[in-house]
């Protein structure tokens, strides 16, 4: 069985972004999860789903501090209800991934994202990690949009972003793929034309043909929050190419826990840490789950991912673990 960390005393406090005057935690207080660790995905058909308290106490056992909110219906509508029950498993409240589609002229994102905001607020979260949906379920493939389409999206991100900054929470934007903003030439075109700050996801990055390491070392100061993932670049390489689609490749193992894949999360993390990065690491390892696990399940690799992470923590700071 794999071992999971000591417990720590849970932050007090966290200010999302980059390091000013105000004392940063140490990197193992900044570490949440993401329901989709355990198969839990706004998908339709997606895979067997655990339920809300299940995740939760295996979150806290695994020693994260935090998860972000998962998809709508996992935990309860009422903002005031979301927050006690993420603190009645010892959780801190990160974020909520909200897909919206930007594009579109004939559709509105902000009342999407308004009904988010009032569960973030209350929950005293601190980011909004949107996504630039495709208008389509799943994200096994996507349109291609021409310049006007562009400016249209661009245009949304900024609108959006000035909304949810009144509100007090960091927006950022979430690389992912089957959304339109995929690759690390769609990265480079928001970062040049908006002034949203990025969720740097190394995993769907590099199945995107990104390089999230360039991205970390170039850009330190638009990453404002962060998924950590590892994949297996043979099994990218084929949802590239077209000869998997993103969901069997999932359902193939193209997610694994950090330190076992083609990622490499130390430069990364080393990157962003070395820039004054003093937002949360997501361990967010994309699963399907084809039926209800017997044993360990999902914790065991999440306990995997949050010990390599650790591990890099101590090198930095110089004491073994």
């Amino acid at each position: 069985m794999t071992t999971a960390p000591t417990p720590r005393d849970r932050p007090v406090g966290l200010t999302p972004g980059h390091a000013s005057d105000d004392v940063v935690p140490p990197l193992d207080e900044r570490v949440a999860g993401a329901p989709i660790s355990w198969g839990v995905c706004e998908v339709p058909g997606w895979g067997w789903q655990y339920d809300a308290g299940t995740v939760l106490r295996e979150m806290d056992e695994s020693g994260l501090v935090a998860t972000e909110f998962g998809p709508q219906g996992f935990l309860p509508d009422d903002p005031s209800a979301k927050a006690e029950v993420l603190a009645s498993y010892g959780l801190r409240a990160v974020g909520q991934f909200v897909p919206v589609v930007l594009h579109d002229t004939a559709h509105d994102p902000l009342p999407e994202v308004e009904r988010a905001l009032d569960g973030l607020v209350a929950a005293g979260a601190s980011t909004v990690v949107l996504a630039a949906a495709t208008g389509s379920e799943g994200y096994d493939e996507r349109p291609v949009l021409d310049d006007a389409g562009w400016a249209r999206l661009l245009g949304s991100l900024d609108r959006l972003a000035d909304v949810i900054r009144a509100h007090g929470l960091t927006p950022t934007l979430h690389p992912h793929v089957g959304t339109m903003v995929e690759s690390g030439a769609d990265v480079e075109r928001v970062l040049a034309g908006s002034h949203v700050g990025l969720c740097l996801d190394t995993g769907h990055l590099l199945i995107g043909g990104g390089d999230p390491v360039a991205l970390a070392r170039r850009h330190p100061d638009r990453i404002a929050h962060v998924h950590l993932k590892d994949v297996r670049l043979d099994l990218a390489e084929q949802v590239r190419s077209g000869a998997l689609t993103y969901t069997d490749a999932v359902r193939a193992g193209l997610y694994v826990p950090l330190g076992r894949g083609d990622v490499d999360v130390t430069a990364i993390v080393t990157a962003l840490e070395d820039a004054g990065y003093a937002g949360w690491y997501v361990l967010e390892q994309d699963t399907v789950l084809g039926a209800a696990p017997t044993g360990e399940g999902p914790r065991g690799d999440v306990v995997e991912s949050l010990n390599h992470l650790l591990g890099i923590a101590a090198q930095r700071s110089g004491v073994g673990i």
